[in-house]
């Protein structure tokens, strides 16, 4: 009888085969989170350091281009360790959200602190940083006064002395998803190819080397992101800052919708080892501290409200920005790409 007690008391307090299995599969969260980022900057690797200092998590950091990563992820699938997704340009987002490669990451701090058009609906991902794309023109043959919006650039009076990148340029893929948003398709096309008409050469180079262009007398006005100016005007190439010196700042549509804002953003990974410290990793990211960082250092506008911008870019004063869903620049990715070769724009 006692025997039999036994028995029965070690089968009810004994784990069964299925228990066992379960918690040999169940996955273990490690004090770490993996880092796949597109953002190659001095400060983020700062920001990665303190972040460890501060929680005990490891950041482990893998750093390719955004397209490349995506394709990693993707390949990788459930096996991917990749627990957070840093990527610039809200487009890319929106294209890691759709093939599946992020999830929903809750988090109060984050829906407090982040602005609704600057964050995806189902929280998948966050912006960290903003950037304008703005004019810049050469005050020597351009009053600020001659200059409004976007949509009048493709006015006769620019011809021939407009400087832009090609449209294989993820910004201004962005900037004409924006256009097609908040103007239509049609109005979209008008746009682009009255800019193709007005280029004052065939688009070449990046962001600063329009400045560069500029500079030299090559065309008088060019479409740039603003942190391309702050990084002139810090460089250490003498070049370099007498180009960021020798030009102003415009900012478009302050009369209407506001000026064309991207941004840097992160996702916690779909497969996400190490979700909890994911979450935590991007709320760090979006603190004031860390903010102030990413305003001083590398010259992009905080998303955070807390924090103001670093003081050079206080000096080009304040300036009221489009509030359209960055969700719009990804839908609306692949019709800018159709209007831009219609509009033969290289």
């Amino acid at each position: 009888m006692i025997a039999t007690v036994l028995a029965v008391a070690f089968s009810c307090n004994t784990p069964s085969k299925k228990q066992d299995q379960a918690a040999e599969t169940k996955p273990v969260e490690k004090k770490e989170v993996n880092v796949y980022t597109h953002r190659h900057y001095k400060a983020d690797q700062e920001l990665f350091a303190a972040f460890e200092k501060e929680t005990g998590i490891k950041v482990n950091v893998v750093n390719a281009k955004a397209d490349e990563l995506i394709q990693k992820m993707t390949l990788e699938g459930e096996q991917s360790p990749a627990d957070v997704l840093i990527t610039v340009d809200a487009g890319r987002l929106v294209r890691a959200k759709d093939k599946g490669l992020l999830q929903s990451a809750s988090s109060e701090f984050l829906n407090k602190t982040i602005p609704t058009h600057l964050k995806d609906k189902d929280n998948q991902w966050f912006a960290l940083t903003k950037r304008a794309r703005v004019v810049v023109y050469n005050p020597a043959k351009v009053k600020e006064e001659e200059l409004t919006s976007y949509e009048d650039l493709v006015l006769p009076k620019w011809n021939k002395r407009l400087l832009i990148r090609s449209s294989g340029n993820i910004y201004n893929q962005s900037l004409l998803a924006s256009i097609i948003a908040n103007d239509g398709e049609e109005k979209a096309l008008e746009w682009a190819k009255g800019m193709v008409n007005n280029m004052a050469r065939s688009p070449k180079g990046n962001d600063r080397d329009q400045v560069k262009a500029v500079v030299a007398g090559e065309g008088d006005i060019a479409v740039v992101n603003t942190y391309y100016i702050g990084k002139l005007l810090n460089s250490k190439d003498p070049e370099e800052v007498k180009a960021g010196e020798g030009i102003q700042l415009f900012f478009p549509n302050q009369n209407s919708r506001g000026t064309h804002i991207n941004v840097s953003g992160a996702g916690v990974a779909k497969y996400a080892p190490n979700k909890a410290n994911a979450i935590k990793f991007i709320e760090y990211l979006a603190s004031a501290k860390a903010q102030e960082v990413f305003a001083k250092a590398n010259y992009e506008y905080p998303v955070n409200t807390a924090v103001k911008p670093s003081e050079l870019l206080q000096s080009w004063g304040e300036f009221k920005e489009d509030t359209l869903s960055l969700e719009a620049l990804g839908k609306n990715n692949k019709k800018a790409v159709l209007v831009f070769d219609q509009a033969q724009w290289k």
